[in-house]
């Protein structure tokens, strides 16, 4: 049984949960591999763990690596863990602010996640809403996260505090903010919110080392194997997603999650396609995190074990 130390920046969350079921539903242990998780928050600090060896795998946003493998340079995608930008945009249900609406979030105060933030700043842009000019305010909530705590949860509650105007990130925190009635969904970017080009921005995906797929290539696709079967075993059973939360989740979080896991299966797909490169490298290239060049497919995707992903 081969250990896998596995970050992941958000643990009370939807995002990355076909790894964390795997984990706890028993995949990765069918397919020989003893995987712990390790929360390590924001996105950007999972990439730096994964490149001085702290961990062995992440499971974040597929854009992550270049926080800390520029040009995705050292660093694989293995496979995806679901479809498409995943991050929701609500608001405080009082504002008078439609569906899929931009131009009205001017002097709003945002709560986003480093890392995850750069989603939201350009798809504002490519909205024609620059968030400086209109005195809008993206960050941490007041008094930033507490060590340990998911931040979506804690920007969830700061929102029904009052704290701040909306946030962006993860469909739990939306839910729970949803939930309340203290707030309204303006943006989901899966679901045809805001700019279509926008969905290819990034997604949850299972990434690793380019030393690992050479030192490790049996235990790199029996990552990829235990994924494609959590997929299945969710889709054909959601209510498995509750055996897992109840060990993870807090009791209103985990009260929501078998709702959630339903309305994410269409998008429950490990395959990486060619649209995702290349809207990944427009958007990085747009965000400042990329130089030069677009970077092929298979400089940023491990592309041998694509066969493995369906």
């Amino acid at each position: 049984m081969m250990q896998i130390r596995l970050a992941i920046p958000d643990l009370v969350s939807n995002s990355y949960f076909p790894a964390l079921a795997a984990v706890h539903l028993g995949h990765f242990e069918k397919q020989g591999l003893d995987v712990r998780i390790e929360h390590i928050f924001p996105v950007p600090a999972c990439f730096e763990a994964l490149r001085d060896a702290k961990v062995e795998m992440v499971a974040t946003s597929a854009h992550g690596p270049l926080w800390a493998f520029p040009r995705w340079q050292g660093a694989k995608i293995l496979c995806s863990l679901s479809q498409g930008m995943y991050w929701f945009l609500v608001v405080r249900a009082d504002l008078p602010i439609g569906k899929g609406e931009t131009q009205g979030l001017a002097g709003l105060t945002l709560a986003a996640a480093p890392g995850v933030e750069t989603g939201l700043r350009q798809l504002l842009a490519l909205a024609g809403v620059d968030p400086e000019q209109c005195a809008m305010t993206i960050g941490l909530p007041p008094g930033g996260i507490p060590p340990g705590t998911s931040f979506g949860v804690a920007a969830a509650d700061a929102l029904q505090r009052g704290e701040i105007d909306g946030f962006w990130a993860n469909g739990m925190a939306a839910e729970v903010a949803l939930t309340s009635g203290a707030a309204k969904c303006v943006l989901d970017v899966r679901r045809g919110d805001g700019p279509p080009a926008a969905f290819h921005f990034t997604q949850p995906a299972l990434m690793t080392t380019d030393a690992f797929v050479s030192e490790h290539p049996q235990a790199a696709g029996a990552a990829i194997r235990a994924i494609v079967s959590t997929h299945a075993a969710l889709k054909a059973d959601p209510s498995l997603a509750n055996t897992v939360a109840k060990q993870l989740f807090p009791a209103r979080e985990a009260s929501l999650i078998e709702r959630l896991v339903t309305r994410d299966l269409p998008f429950y797909d490990a395959a990486v396609y060619p649209a995702l490169v290349e809207g990944m490298n427009e958007f990085a290239r747009r965000a400042g995190l990329l130089e030069g060049p677009p970077v092929a497919m298979h400089d940023i995707v491990a592309v041998q074990f694509r066969a493995l992903w369906h």
